[in-house]
């Protein structure tokens, strides 16, 4: 495919106040190796704490992940995504002073609508559970009412949190914050294991892991002279981060209306088993590891760099940014969805500590882990891409794309998942990301000429082969212990898994791609 002449932005980013001379950048291959290894001691730990979970009785277990689901619907829009999406293209313009004026201001909004927002979930609690759950419903209403109630103060705690890691990302200081989940799980884990066996204690560990990952972000913010007062004032460019903001709500909106469709599903006993609830919990453990390793972790240490280039109007440096991301996440992604597909019931087999397993929890986990690994591509190209549009501003191509996609895959989950049963989710999911993958390149050609051909000859080789090592790990799978208790489990991915891992290594030796002589020195250091 012909690659256009680039052409300017027809509609470059506002200016604030003329921003400093930058300080020296730092090297995006060692932001991108901290945020990596925070992420990997992230998901680790996370699975440690799924682990835990899985412990407790599964009806217990099912109330609380459609708990946590409601202030995991909010935390998108009130934290994180706000954040990261809409401040700090916009705070990456400012100078010195104004920088730290509008984060008290920012903060202080967020920690005002948090509270409302906090209080009205306690108060409307059994509404909220009943619209998250089937009328014919698999999971205990007044137990989901009763830890939802407890569990809402940790929407605060993850949007101070989220503002914490903001401010720093900002900057590029990557190491607090992208260690800062780790204590999460290890407060969580700790609390787990030290306190009594119940649901409120349950919903507590969730409330102490969500204070420590606050808490051990503080000092950091203090050394680096970043630490805000929340305040309720105004500054200039408070407007234009809201103003990002509003498009958003559209993307993140149709994510929870997606969100809620799905909870229903899960909870209609007609449909599904008591256990499928938290076997989708335990298969969105592992696919947020794999997704947050090696796609979200990449391009999380990008995104300032994409946003220091758009103020700039650096438009080659910022092509050669996207061609850099699209490579790194989809070379890496690639071999984790084949042998997530391949591999997927031993995967799931990590969170059965005892051999009295639940099969339906482990049959549900299993199948739709499997569709998801097969999005795990498509949704890297999206997520490289949004970020993109969002270090623009372009905000509201991009969360049209979004919303657009979420509709239709909730319509795909109605049609497909009746006749595919767990795997229709994963199925659902990748053609959904296709198709806005493909929405957002030929937006990115129009404004700025997407470079086609360097990307499609890199996928046309990782691709292969990762379907090559898939089916290694396969086949290498077929000799082992059938999977189901945690022992076959760890056999399973270190046997099978890793013959298939050496396999793409292999094949992207033997194909010179770049990225494999990183992987390698790093592997002999």
């Amino acid at each position: 495919m012909t690659v256009p002449p680039a052409a300017p932005d027809p509609s470059p980013p506002p200016q604030g106040p003329a921003a400093p001379a930058p300080a020296p950048q730092r090297s995006l291959r060692v932001n991108t190796l901290i945020v990596m290894a925070g992420t990997l001691g992230s998901r680790l730990s996370g699975i440690v704490r799924q682990q835990m979970v899985n412990l407790f009785d599964t009806s217990l277990t099912d109330a609380f992940a459609v708990a946590v689901r409601v202030p995991n619907l909010l935390r998108e829009l009130l934290a994180e995504g706000a954040l990261v999406n809409s401040f700090i293209p916009v705070y990456k313009t400012l100078n010195g002073a104004d920088r730290k004026r509008l984060a008290q201001a920012f903060s202080g909004v967020l920690v005002a609508v948090n509270l409302l927002v906090m209080a009205l979930g306690i108060f409307a609690a059994p509404w909220i559970v009943n619209l998250l759950t089937a009328a014919n419903s698999n999971v205990d209403p007044a137990l989901a009412t009763y830890l939802t109630r407890l569990v809402m103060p940790f929407l605060m705690l993850i949007s101070l949190s989220a503002v914490a890691m903001g401010l720093l990302n900002a900057d590029e200081h990557f190491k607090e914050s992208s260690f800062a989940p780790v204590a999460f799980n290890l407060a969580s884990i700790a609390a787990l294991l030290l306190l009594p066996n119940t649901a409120t204690w349950l919903a507590f560990g969730w409330l102490i892991g969500g204070a420590a990952q606050l808490v051990v972000q503080l000092p950091a913010l203090a050394r680096f002279g970043l630490l805000p007062t929340p305040a309720l004032r105004r500054h200039p460019a408070l407007g234009r981060v809201l103003r990002q903001m509003a498009p958003f709500t559209l993307t993140a909106g149709a994510r929870q209306v997606l969100n809620v469709y799905v909870t229903r599903l899960l909870t209609n006993s007609s449909q599904f088993p008591v256990g499928t609830q938290t076997g989708y919990a335990n298969a969105e453990a592992l696919f947020t590891m794999a997704n947050g390793l090696f796609v979200v972790s990449p391009v999380l240490a990008l995104f300032p760099r994409f946003s220091q280039h758009a103020a700039d109007r650096d438009w080659r440096a910022f092509r050669a940014l996207t061609v850099q991301g699209l490579r790194t996440t989809t070379f890496f992604a690639a071999p984790m969805s084949a042998l997530l597909v391949a591999l997927a019931p031993y995967a799931v087999s990590l969170f059965n500590l005892s051999r009295s397993y639940e099969a339906t929890k482990f049959q549900a986990g299993a199948g739709i882990l499997t569709g998801w690994a097969l999005a795990l591509v498509p949704w890297a190209v999206v997520t490289v891409l949004l970020r993109t549009f969002y270090a623009r501003e372009r905000t509201r191509e991009a969360v049209a794309v979004s919303a657009a996609g979420f509709v239709l895959e909730v319509g795909l989950y109605h049609a497909l998942v009746p006749r595919l049963g767990f795997l229709g989710f994963g199925v659902s999911t990748a053609v959904s990301g296709v198709l806005m993958a493909g929405a957002l390149i030929l937006m990115y050609r129009r404004a700025l000429g997407f470079p086609s051909r360097e990307v499609a000859g890199h996928l046309g080789r990782v691709v292969p082969l990762a379907a090559a090592a898939g089916l290694v790990a396969w086949g290498v799978s077929l000799a082992l212990p059938k999977p189901g208790f945690i022992v076959p489990g760890v056999l399973g991915l270190a046997l099978a898994g890793g013959a298939g891992l050496a396999a793409y290594l292999a094949g992207a030796l033997a194909l010179r791609l770049p990225e494999v002589a990183g992987v390698l020195r790093r592997l002999g250091r």
